[in-house]
């Protein structure tokens, strides 16, 4: 019987309730859906391709020149500090190249290892340098002012992390010779007291830098950037400082200091004809390499800030004034009592005495209070005013060194009767060293003052050499005054006179004695204050070459300036004059007349 196919044989059968897919949505429904469907698939497809096109193409350029900066790091390139030099070339300051050697611990793999490799090298502690490198830290040092030969070494090792820096060391190879004069520069490398702050910016120089790209170990990539801008080093500045004689000079007033009785000892040497420092120093002074170790109150230079008031030295101004202004003469005889008054108080001599007649030689001769306040009344007070600031009292010489005071003096109009009397002997007004061998030079120089100077030149890098400004000169007084000014502190140091010890054999010297009495800073007055004791004069008299400049603060001791302060000047100069082949003129010393009829 043929097969037959019955209707509904092919029906699906369904559960109850269940609904075919798609049911209720016509054809053209279900296309639209499927078409927006593949609108939004293909247009993420077209950001996420139009982004890599931005990224790869557009901001390619600049996401690897980010990447590059990343890698990139400067460097500075440290200018090497300019030296100073004495006359002869022989140094007091220089620079040596070092380095500084730092770690990056986020690059360094093994710190242990590292720092057992570095401990001997550096001369610092393993178990500091493994703390060190340890840290969560970009950077660290691990030790300053590091040899060249020792960073050779470490750069040998490859240490990952381990870099180096410019870390120039400063040197004094004098120690403490000049050291005053020369200063020190700080942690910074600038340059905090004496010649090395005066020329911060010529000893500095400028800067460089070094623009290195770096790999993952913080290590130079050798194919990658290096560029470098040179640093300019330091101009090299000379000064008229004799290293020899500046070590003499300290010599002789650190023995000074040695006595029981001196706390503080200056001098100061001058070439008479160009005004030019030869040499300068004060006892105590310090080493600019370990200034940090020094007592604050040291790290200046007394010869140009402090003041003092000098005595009997100051006679030489007064003097000068009464020849200059025809007062007197050299041989012009008074009758000098052994005291005078002065307003409400009463001047008297070293030792009081009766009337004596002394030759105008013979008052300085002898350093009578009495008869120079004589002369100085006759020259008025505005007069000797006058004179004193030409000497250059009362104003700073404007020197090359920073901190100098220009002394304390009052104007002629507010001196009391009393003042009136002191200045003229030296008490009332104070001064420098410096001014107080200022002061000679003009009379050594045939009245020609010549403001002081202590630099000879600058020299820059390349060799380019600028000398020092001339220094400014002013006549104060005519030859004529000076020459008999030069016979009468001759007659100072000759018999008769207040400093037989300031003789030098061979040589012809004139100067002048001072004891001063010191302020009592205890009692702001001058009782139990000690005295200052000082000595200033030039050699050969008859052709001078060297003015020398001493005082002595003695607190304790009321032994006069001829006795302590003169011989340092003699022991000084006598140095100077031999290293320097000064030959005697072989003239003998005049006879001086130091007393007569009037």
């Amino acid at each position: 019987m043929p097969n037959t196919v019955r209707p509904g044989a092919f029906t699906s059968r369904r559960a109850p309730g269940s609904r075919r897919s798609g049911a209720g949505l016509s054809v053209d429904q279900r296309g639209l859906r499927n078409r927006w469907g593949l609108v939004l698939m293909i247009t993420l497809l077209v950001l996420v391709v139009g982004r890599l096109a931005v990224l790869q193409g557009v901001d390619g350029a600049a996401y690897a020149n980010a990447a590059e900066q990343d890698r990139l790091r400067t460097y500075p390139i440290a200018a090497l500090r300019g030296a100073v030099l004495d006359r002869d070339g022989n140094p007091f300051a220089y620079t040596v190249e070092a380095s500084r050697v730092v770690a990056d611990p986020t690059v360094v793999a093994h710190p242990a290892r590292t720092a057992r490799a570095l401990t001997t090298l550096l001369g610092v502690p393993e178990p500091e340098l493994t703390e060190k490198l340890s840290r969560d830290d970009r950077y660290v040092v691990l030790a300053a002012q590091v040899s060249p030969e020792t960073t050779d070494a470490i750069d040998e090792l490859g240490l990952p992390g381990i870099s180096f820096e410019d870390d120039p060391v400063r040197l004094y190879p004098a120690g403490t010779v000049g050291g005053q004069v020369i200063g020190f520069v700080g942690r910074d490398g600038a340059g905090l007291a004496g010649i090395e702050q005066t020329f911060e910016d010529e000893l500095a120089g400028t800067n460089g830098h070094r623009r290195v790209e770096v790999g993952s170990g913080g290590n130079p990539i050798p194919s990658g950037i290096d560029e470098s801008t040179p640093a300019t080093d330091g101009d090299t500045v000379q000064l008229t400082l004799d290293q020899d004689l500046q070590y003499v000079t300290e010599q002789r007033l650190g023995k000074a200091c040695q006595d029981g009785a001196t706390t503080r000892a200056s001098a100061v040497v001058l070439d008479v004809h160009t005004g030019h420092v030869v040499a300068m120093g004060s006892c105590p002074g310090y080493d600019p390499g370990n200034y940090s170790k020094t007592d604050p109150n040291l790290l200046g230079n007394p010869v140009v800030s402090d003041v003092f008031e000098p005595g009997s030295v100051m006679k030489a101004v007064t003097l000068s004034a009464a020849l200059e202004e025809g007062v007197a003469k050299p041989d012009t005889v008074l009758s000098v009592n052994g005291h005078i008054e002065a307003g409400d108080r009463v001047v008297t001599d070293a030792h009081d005495h009766a009337p004596v007649n002394w030759t105008v030689t013979g008052i300085l001769a002898k350093s009578s209070n009495v008869g120079t306040i004589m002369l100085a009344r006759e020259v008025g007070d505005e007069k000797l005013e006058h004179y004193l600031r030409a000497f250059g009292l009362g104003s700073t010489t404007d020197i090359e060194l920073p901190g100098e005071s220009a002394g304390i003096l009052q104007k002629s109009a507010d001196w009391t009767a009393s003042r009136a009397a002191n200045v003229p002997i030296g008490q009332g007004v104070s001064v420098t060293t410096l001014q107080m061998a200022s002061i000679y030079q003009a009379i050594a120089n045939d009245g020609v003052r010549i403001e002081p100077r202590i630099v000879e030149s600058v020299t820059a890098p390349g060799g380019k050499v600028t000398d020092a400004p001339a220094p400014k000169s002013t006549r104060v007084i005519s030859q004529a005054t000076a020459d008999q000014m030069a016979y009468m502190l001759e007659a100072v140091v000759g018999p008769g006179g207040t400093a037989p010890l300031g003789q030098i054999e061979g040589f012809r010297v004139a100067g002048k004695t001072g004891t001063a009495q010191r302020a009592n800073p205890a009692c702001n007055c001058y009782a139990g204050g000690g005295y200052v004791t000082t000595f200033v004069g030039f050699a050969p008299a008859d052709d001078p070459q060297y003015v020398v400049a001493v005082d002595l603060e003695r607190p304790t001791s009321d032994a006069e300036g001829g006795q302590v302060a003169a011989p340092v000047f003699a022991d000084i100069m006598r140095y100077a004059l031999t290293a320097d082949g000064v030959v005697p003129s072989g003239t003998p010393r005049p006879d001086f007349v130091l007393s007569g009829t009037p």
